[in-house]
């Protein structure tokens, strides 16, 4: 059965909501998150503020993107349930951060989006303004907290088994395998995206779990 296509009101709603994200990002960057207002967002994408609201309930969210999470974890239920953990989960994020910087290569594109990833500027400038902006650091701790249960959820058996070690097990690597993804967005993000984020995040998973994680989660 093929893939439902969106209609015609939902790319539309999709590409107003890239538009406006693409105009908050480049603003928050160049004059300061806290220097810009909702109402300057509104006005750059030639909207109204109730508009940026009805696509982003706060100013915080204008700089989240929930794309990743969606992809890591369809990437982790496609795996095999057969393999361990860390190779099911450090592969998804592999595979995902492939998929999310293979975006396009125009800095924050146009009018008419991004198409279905973000460029690897937009994503960079999302990542900068994380941290260095308390008020966004607070909500990245929320998201990451987000993930790590889809990531359980995406595992099925392996954090709805009974017996509660294995479920703590899952868990603590689901845990390990974040906290090594994180280094590599950290360095990432100091290198001004000079070194591939598939690569950096291959090699944090590599110095935290040896050869125990695949470059790729894929079985081909």
């Amino acid at each position: 059965m093929s893939e439902r296509q969106p209609t015609l009101r939902e790319r539309r709603r999709s590409e107003t909501r890239r538009l406006i994200q693409a105009h908050a990002v480049r603003m928050f960057t160049d004059r300061g998150y806290d220097a810009v207002t909702v109402a300057d967002v509104a006005e750059a994408a030639g909207v109204s503020a109730m508009t940026v609201y009805r696509h982003f309930p706060t100013k915080e969210d204008l700089v989240l993107i929930d794309q990743p999470a969606r992809l890591i974890a369809e990437r982790v239920a496609a795996s095999s349930a057969t393999l361990p953990v860390v190779h099911r989960v450090g592969g998804a994020l592999v595979d995902a951060a492939t998929a999310l910087t293979g975006g396009y290569s125009d800095g924050y594109g146009d009018g008419d989006g991004y198409g279905l990833v973000a460029s690897e500027r937009f994503l960079l400038d999302c990542l900068r303004l994380m941290v260095a902006t308390p008020a966004l650091r607070a909500r990245h701790l929320d998201s990451q907290y987000a993930l790590q249960q889809a990531i359980a959820d995406a595992l099925g058996d392996g954090t709805a088994d009974p017996d509660p070690d294995a479920a703590f097990r899952a868990q603590a690597a689901i845990s390990a395998c974040l906290a090594a993804m994180h280094t590599a967005l950290t360095r990432w993000a100091e290198e001004d995206g000079r070194t591939p984020l598939p690569d950096l995040i291959a090699r944090a998973l590599t110095a935290s779990f040896g050869d125990a994680v695949p470059a790729t989660g894929r079985q081909d």
